[in-house]
């Protein structure tokens, strides 16, 4: 399997910058403290880690349900990750809401929220950020 890589070169103190790119050049962009803390336009690390979570439990899904003999004709998913002040200084991302809206054919509710869940379990992306609470809303539209 491959190992994929995202780098970051900071200069500065807090009112520095720090410039990011993944191996593939498809993701980059500038990090600073106010694109993070405050509401001045830009990514951040929380923004990306969405990126990131919302892209693999859509695919452990995907993955999931064919697997189950469904094909999903959508699925939208939001990744809210939350940041807060952690107890001794710093902060900490406490918790992850996935938001799930899916079109899935001749799928019943039952069996879609397993599977849901599964995938939120099973998801990479999800298990390597197992230490925040991580929770699912699933609506199937169809």
């Amino acid at each position: 399997m491959p190992i994929r890589q995202a780098e970051t070169t900071w200069q500065g103190g807090k009112d520095g910058s720090g410039d990011f790119t993944t191996e593939s050049g498809l993701i980059e962009g500038t990090l600073t403290f106010p694109t993070r803390f405050e509401e001045e336009p830009g990514t951040n690390p929380e923004e990306l880690i969405g990126a990131a979570h919302s892209g693999c439990f859509c695919m452990q899904l995907t993955a999931l349900l064919e697997g189950e003999g469904y094909t999903a004709t959508q699925l939208h998913t939001e990744a809210d990750v939350h940041l807060r002040p952690a107890d001794g200084g710093g902060f900490e991302i406490p918790k992850i809401e996935l938001t799930l809206e899916a079109d899935i054919p001749d799928i019943d509710a039952e069996t879609f929220e397993e599977i849901a869940q599964q995938a939120k379990e099973t998801c990479p992306v999800s298990m390597a950020l197992a230490g925040p609470e991580i929770t699912l809303d699933a609506t199937l539209m169809s």
